[in-house]
């Protein structure tokens, strides 16, 4: 059956096909719909690991038991599991594994733009890299013939415009995949007497999925009517390319993006007068072109900095293209901002108005950096505020005790900042950490996290009690608040940070976007009262805006917080 489906649910669509039996996920934009998607399947076990690390070590274990199994993440996330992923690929599997990256070049949602492409040949192991959802749906599948044959776990690199755009899929039937399991101490348990042994097998299987790559019809040649110039490309870029030259010059599309073939690519570098490298990001094939000898046009034309389009082939091409392709019209901004209504606006306005250095993390809560709030003063990574908050802390001598805060949010907390709280406690820093709770994973699109009591299909689960776990690795001083309270906001954040001991502030509201919150009415202006201080326009709430003067409030916004009105001096501000 034809279906017209969106590249991530192609590659569930997929891992269902291929008979895959456990997946284990942590939510990042743009890899999340994978998971959500593959656990619509009732023979598939779906849910959500509190990192990637634990993930992938999940996705292991559960093909050591011989089921195939996932392990979706983007592309920062593979940081977090390149731990075990770097030793897997020395071990192999027994029944399939594939782990699913998605990278995002143009950092639509993201903190950094690399290539995950490195991993693959870092890791030493194979990378399949869809261009549409078709393609996104059959990979799936051959990763897995690929994973057991030549016993390796399989990289499935996806990117934001081939996982959130949508092309026709012809889906299949179902087939089980199971394996026995058999003890084998010398190949899955590596100490360094067994692992020197499992390197040469690495090598060996590297040289053979070469082998692999040379005839394997995923990388194909589209033949051209032109060949004074052949295209090497793969992904988006593959598509970018084909609808700005068509069928005008000869194409290698590659499917299999590592190991790349050889001889494939020397053969086709001899048929054209010149070979040009068009690919998102790094000099990744043209590397490997250039170690091959070969002659090419790559990064001098096309940056190494954000997504391609169109438009920018089209111009980096044009003296081979006879008339250039370009969008009618160009799309206007949209910046981002958090939502009328954000449980983690009248913290942040509250940090802001106390001069709080703020040591932020990754989630909904980092947009706390943007105007007019400004509150945020670094970002990193997950987990990266508790742990960077130590590290400020102590290297200050106690200069910017009281003056400084990590925030961190419900989910990421649990993902990778208990660790940083242990630093803090174990090593006795004068830190105050707030946890920004809204009871669900919001960045992502609202997804369950251990903190929340229910599972990735909704069902009830153990929960994790956040002041009980703050108490038990070392934190005597917890506190809850209500972010939509300035007045108790201002009052703990000032005693806590005034204490001389480790602290943990809980802002704990939940997200205004969640369909069991109940909201109370919009407020509205009274026009008579309102002398246009632009008071309320400090917590940037995209509900109020400046009109002739006068503060107004669009009622199909506002979610009745009540935050602006504590602003207003002269309570012009009324439900």
């Amino acid at each position: 059956m034809k279906q017209l489906i969106l590249g991530n649910e192609a590659v569930a669509r997929g891992l269902y096909e291929a008979g895959c039996s456990f997946v284990s996920s942590y939510p990042g934009t743009p890899s999340t719909e994978i998971t959500e998607a593959v656990a619509k399947y009732p023979e598939v076990y779906a849910e959500w690991a509190p990192n990637e690390k634990v993930a992938l070590e999940a996705a292991f274990g559960a093909s050591l038991a011989g089921r195939r199994s996932f392990c979706g993440m983007k592309h920062v996330g593979l940081n977090v599991a390149a731990d075990p992923l770097f030793t897997i690929a020395y071990t192999g599997v027994n029944a399939g594994l594939v782990i699913g990256v998605a990278d995002d070049a143009g950092m639509h949602s993201s903190q950094n733009e690399q290539d995950s492409r490195h991993y693959a040949r870092s890791a030493k192991i194979p990378m399949l890299e869809p261009s549409d959802s078709a393609e996104a749906l059959e990979f799936a599948k051959l990763a897995y013939d690929l994973s057991e044959k030549f016993d390796t776990p399989v990289l499935l690199k996806m990117c934001t415009r081939v996982s959130h755009s949508q092309s026709v899929v012809e889906t299949g039937e179902r087939t089980e995949h199971i394996k026995e399991y058999e003890k084998n101490i010398p190949k899955y348990v590596m100490m360094p007497g067994n692992a020197k042994k499992r390197h040469p097998v690495v090598e060996e299987r590297t040289q053979a999925l070469i082998e692999y790559a040379e005839t394997a019809d995923i990388n194909r040649i589209e033949p051209g009517k032109d060949h004074k110039m052949g295209i090497i490309t793969s992904s988006t870029s593959y598509q970018y390319v084909k609808e700005v030259l068509g069928d005008t010059y000869p194409v290698m599309k590659l499917g299999m993006i590592w190991p790349m073939p050889e001889k494939k690519i020397q053969e086709f570098a001899a048929s054209v007068e010149n070979l040009v490298i068009v690919e998102e990001l790094d000099s990744f094939i043209e590397a490997h072109c250039r170690d091959l000898g070969l002659a090419c046009v790559g990064k001098s034309n096309f940056s190494c900095i954000d997504e391609l389009s169109q438009n920018k082939v089209a111009a980096q091409l044009a003296k081979a293209v006879e008339e250039g392709v370009a969008l009618a019209d160009a799309i206007p901004p949209r910046p981002p901002v958090m939502c009328a209504g954000c449980p983690h606006r009248g913290l942040f306005y509250t940090l802001k108005k106390n001069k709080i250095t703020v040591l932020g993390d990754i989630g909904c809560y980092t947009l706390g950096a943007v105007a007019p709030l400004a509150a945020v003063d670094s970002v990193i990574c997950m987990g990266a505020s508790v742990s960077g908050l130590h590290g400020f802390s102590k290297s200050q001598n106690g200069a910017m005790d009281g003056k400084t805060v990590a925030v961190i949010g419900d989910s990421t907390f649990m993902h990778s900042g208990i660790t940083g709280l242990v630093n803090i406690a174990y090593n006795e820093s004068n830190a105050t950490v707030i946890i920004v709770d809204n009871s669900i994973t919001g960045m992502t699109g609202h997804q369950q996290n251990p903190t929340t009591g229910f599972n990735l299909k909704g069902d009830p689960c153990a929960k994790i009690d956040l002041e009980t776990l703050c108490h038990a690795v070392g934190i005597k001083r917890v506190r809850v608040i209500d972010p939509y309270d300035l007045k108790q906001c201002d009052e703990v954040i000032k005693e806590e940070l005034a204490a001389n001991e480790p602290s943990v502030i809980i802002s704990r509201r939940p997200c205004a976007l969640l369909k069991y919150v109940k909201h109370k009415a919009p407020l509205a202006v009274e026009q008579d009262k309102c002398i246009g201080c632009k008071a309320c326009m400090k917590i940037g709430c995209p509900a109020i805006s400046i009109v002739s003067g006068k503060a107004k409030i669009d009622p199909t916004l506002c979610v009745g917080c009540g935050v602006c009105a504590q602003l207003c001096k002269v309570g012009a501000l009324k439900a």
